[in-house]
């Protein structure tokens, strides 16, 4: 029974096929890129044949349009194309060249195909298979290339290849060229390949007269001698011919390790100049340090910079960061005179240098850091803080170990100054001073060990006894020492030791018998109004903090002095009273 069913339905689907009526030809059926009409000032003339080697109609074929064969010249409007073959529909003012197919239009720009339909009412066509457009500025090859002659535009999106006549070669997915300005439009992910540089984009419209090129999306130009030096921006133009990138959004320029970023910036890759305003930022990622402004340049060829307009820098270690500000700083690298191939980092600043780190902090009218080795050297009235330490000199040059990050000795140059609290846990105006020529002070894991002075030194330090059962501490007095060399060495973060060589000469007083003027030398200044506290104190030209109010004890010679004339009115000869007669 089922077999029977299937035999009826087999044939009354054969029976229907029968009956259903082929597809009749419909004509001249047009790619939509033909239908929209072109704005023109008069209606297109008729397409004109000039030449083939034969002609003929089939009714069959082409809906029995005529078809020339072999050297076919047609003509439109000063524009002339040859074929192998071509199918002309006279009514719609249309054809269709097969083979060999060249279109010379009025201006003299070239295209070849393998095909090729071309519609005289629009005067647009669309080529296809080994296109090749070619003009005096360069020669694009693409699959499917359409043309449009009245805005004189040609477009493809199936891939191209552009060659330029400056050498460069482009690589896009689809782009439009304007025959007429010489502009081209790269639609989506484009690339232009120099001898030099590469440029990668998602939106590129590039001027061939002009040699400039406009981004309108992430973009890269990227240094084909040294591929880490780049320049990235996602709005921004560049000129081929001065090689001068002007970039304006989300841009920075990677040069020799470092980078440059901001939000309006200028690079030239011939001079290697670059320059950025506003929201300035050079980044030295190898020094672990940046440095921040309204302003900055760069000289690539010469591995400087320059940042000003309230600029800042930051050196980041490990476990701390070293913040400076001033006026304006340089950076630059020099050969190693040691090892020409390696490189040293420097950083420079000028006027009004201050700086803090948690353990240090400074103030100067400038500074270089070689950042390489460690050596920073604060120039023209500076101080430095270290606890409840300071030192000020007419130089101050400061060692450290990068590696380790740590400082191992300060050296200070002419006129060293060293004070520090006797006891930071109170409030007292007790200070031991060390003065000298010069001075170098070395530290332990961060913290000050010895101070060397030398040179005419002099020490006002304040002796203590310690009982070694009860660590009780007992003032005994103040220590005037001048001599030769003074070095004080320190336990706890305390003063302990003081030895005084070459010509030594020390006397210790006890607090009965020294007054407090003698207790300072005269040109003391602990300055703690100036000192940073925190690191955005560095962006003031003083933090003016109040000054720390410190309690004088002069009680014990006050009292001395006290008995001291009474003991002296007391002894004083008394004068006879001379009686008048």
């Amino acid at each position: 029974m089922k077999k029977i069913f299937l035999l009826i339905l087999l044939v009354l689907i054969v029976k229907i096929s029968s009956q259903v009526v082929p597809d009749q030809p419909q004509g001249l059926v047009k790619d939509p890129f033909f239908n929209n009409p072109n704005p023109q000032s008069e209606p297109s003339k008729k397409i004109q044949h000039r030449h083939s080697d034969t002609f003929g109609v089939k009714p069959d074929q082409y809906e029995g349009n005529p078809v020339f064969s072999g050297n076919v010249v047609f003509e439109h409007q000063g524009s002339i194309l040859t074929a192998n073959q071509v199918v002309f529909y006279q009514k719609e003012n249309f054809l269709k060249a097969i083979g060999n197919v060249v279109l010379t239009t009025a201006d003299g720009d070239r295209i070849t195909a393998e095909e090729m339909e071309y519609d005289g009412n629009t005067q647009r066509g669309i080529a296809r298979r080994n296109v090749v457009l070619t003009d005096p500025k360069q020669t694009i090859k693409t699959e499917i290339l359409y043309y449009d002659r009245i805005p004189n535009t040609a477009y493809f999106n199936t891939g191209g290849t552009i060659y330029s006549n400056d050498g460069s070669i482009m690589y896009t997915r689809a782009a439009t060229y304007y025959l007429n300005t010489k502009m081209i439009d790269f639609i989506g992910s484009s690339n232009i390949e120099t001898d030099k540089y590469t440029i990668v984009s998602d939106n590129i419209k590039q001027n061939q007269n002009t040699g400039t090129s406009d981004f309108f999306g992430p973009t890269t130009i990227r240094d084909k001698a040294n591929p880490k030096n780049l320049v990235y921006t996602e709005l921004g133009t560049y000129n081929s011919k001065t090689g001068e990138s002007f970039l304006n959004k989300n841009s920075r320029i990677y040069y020799n390790d470092k980078i440059l970023s901001g939000d309006k910036l200028y690079y030239n890759r011939n001079t290697g100049f670059g320059k950025g305003n506003g929201n300035v930022t050079l980044d030295d990622p190898q020094q672990k340090r940046y440095i921040k402004g309204g302003y900055g340049e760069i000289y690539e060829k010469k591995d400087s910079a320059m940042v000003t307009e309230k600029p800042y820098a930051v050196k980041i270690l490990s476990k701390d960061s070293v913040y400076f500000a001033a006026d304006k700083f340089l950076s630059y690298q020099k050969p190693d005179s040691a090892d020409n191939r390696k490189k040293k980092s420097f950083l420079r600043a000028f006027r009004k240098v201050r700086i803090f780190k948690t353990d240090m902090q400074g103030r100067a009218d400038s500074l270089s850091f070689n950042e390489t080795d460690g050596e920073m050297h604060l120039m023209r009235k500076p101080i430095l803080w270290m606890g409840v330490k300071q030192v000020t000199g007419d130089e101050i040059r400061v060692y450290s170990d990068p590696e380790k990050e740590i400082t191992d000795s300060i050296r200070i140059i002419g006129n060293a100054f060293a004070i520090s609290k006797a006891d930071s846990l109170n409030l007292k105006d007790e200070f031991n001073q060390i003065k000298s020529k010069n001075m170098i002070v070395y530290l332990k894991d961060n913290v000050i060990d010895m101070a060397k002075a030398v040179g005419n030194a002099q020490a006002i330090t304040y002796a203590d006894d310690t009982n070694e059962k009860t660590k009780q501490v007992t003032r005994i007095g103040v220590a005037l020492s001048t001599c030769g060399e003074i070095v004080a060495r320190f336990l706890e973060r305390r003063l302990e030791v003081v030895d005084c060589n070459i010509g030594a000469n020390t006397d210790t007083y006890p607090m009965s018998k020294i007054s407090k003027e003698e207790r300072f030398f005269k040109d003391f200044n602990w300055n703690t109004r100036d000192r940073p506290q925190k690191w955005s104190d560095i962006f003031l030209d003083t933090p003016n903090y109040p000054e720390v109010v410190y309690q004088s004890d002069n009680s014990l010679f006050e009292r001395a002095e006290a008995e001291r004339k009474k003991l002296e009115e007391k002894n004083k000869p008394k004068t006879p009273i001379r009686v008048k007669k």
